[in-house]
């Protein structure tokens, strides 16, 4: 006579497989190259003279020093700093990886010139622009971010509204919906000739636009999802008196949520691009701004600089969205990662 346990049931042996840790560092030895290759770097920038006249160079070094030896200690006495000392661990490999390519890179460019200028700087060039550009380049972040916050909420806001509405009443789905099939394809960035002589300004247009590439994805995955509720729970809710008010708040909504946050981070996406776009063209602050400033200039250091602090904005938006979902989709916590 067989026994069943629920440790022999179909899902155990993932659940196990998914509770048991996956190492993807080797320890110490990951933690000590990773400090070796910091090293590697700041030596080639104090050590090796450059081509050029960076004014950076020791202070670029020094932070490299600091850097081994903060991932040194790190690693050494990983087990006494807990969770920061077990993250550390974890991405020691990166930190190998980036310390030999802004080793590789620093030789190619100050110490060797392989790679021609200005269209290829040195690390130290980028350095130097967040300490002597650091004001027109903040303030060219506070202006995108203004922009995109304005025109981002907006675009969600109307894409929510009108995705419940076509979701939950088929009368406004039959005037909607074909608009939004038209209007929705086409790119945000082809409207902007009609946006920037129908509205009175360049920030007016350019909010639009960015609403518009938001508006779509949120409003097609609030439809799906407020459409694709079961009709069970209006049953039973209905059973026990309640009204339409009650049905769409408190039944289609939390349901159509999962969507809606996929829609919000497709919108956050396209939003992001439109704004690059609409800042080159018409507004006259912000990183699309300072980007095609510093192409003109040939000042591609600059133009290397605002693209990183671009990526860090758009992906420290992300990190806050996924934490915002997870917070009220408690339930689904962990099942989509960033």
């Amino acid at each position: 006579m067989s026994t069943y346990s629920v440790s022999d049931a179909p899902g155990a042996a993932a659940q196990r497989a998914a509770a048991t840790p996956i190492h993807l560092h080797g320890g110490y030895g990951v933690g000590l190259a990773a400090s070796l290759a910091w090293i590697a770097f700041g030596v080639s920038c104090l050590f090796w003279p450059d081509v050029g006249d960076w004014s950076r160079t020791e202070s670029l070094g020094i932070g490299a020093f600091i850097i081994a030896a903060f991932v040194l200690f790190g690693t050494l006495g990983a087990d006494y700093l807990g969770s920061a000392g077990q993250a550390l661990r974890k991405r020691a490999p990166w930190l190998v990886a980036f310390g030999a390519f802004v080793t590789l890179w620093e030789v190619a460019t100050a110490k060797f010139a392989w790679l021609p200028l200005p269209f290829f700087p040195p690390p130290q060039a980028i350095l130097e622009v967040y300490t002597d550009d650091l004001p027109k380049l903040l303030d060219s972040v506070f202006a995108s971010i203004k922009l995109q916050l304005g025109g981002y909420v907006i675009g969600a806001t109307i894409g929510f509204l009108t995705g419940v509405s076509i979701g939950w009443s088929q009368k406004v789905g039959y005037w909607v919906h074909p608009i939004l099939r038209f209007i929705g394809p086409l790119p945000a960035t082809a409207w902007l000739p009609i946006a920037f002589f129908t509205f009175p300004s360049s920030l007016s247009a350019s909010t639009f636009l960015i609403a518009l590439a938001t508006g779509f994805p949120v409003t097609v995955l609030t439809w799906s999802g407020v459409a694709s509720v079961s009709s069970a729970y209006y049953d039973v809710a209905r059973t026990l008196g309640a009204k339409p008010s009650f049905l769409v708040l408190k039944v289609a909504i939390p349901a159509a949520l999962p969507h809606v946050f996929v829609g919000l981070f497709m919108g956050l996406g396209s939003s992001f691009a439109v704004l690059v776009v609409a800042e080159m063209i018409g507004v006259k602050a912000g990183l699309g701004w300072y980007l095609q400033w510093a192409q003109g200039w040939a000042a591609y250091a600059n133009m290397y600089a605002a693209l990183i602090v671009m990526s860090l904005l758009c992906s420290g938006a992300i990190t806050l969205l996924f934490r915002t979902r997870d917070r009220l989709l408690v339930w689904q916590k962990g099942v989509v990662k960033w």
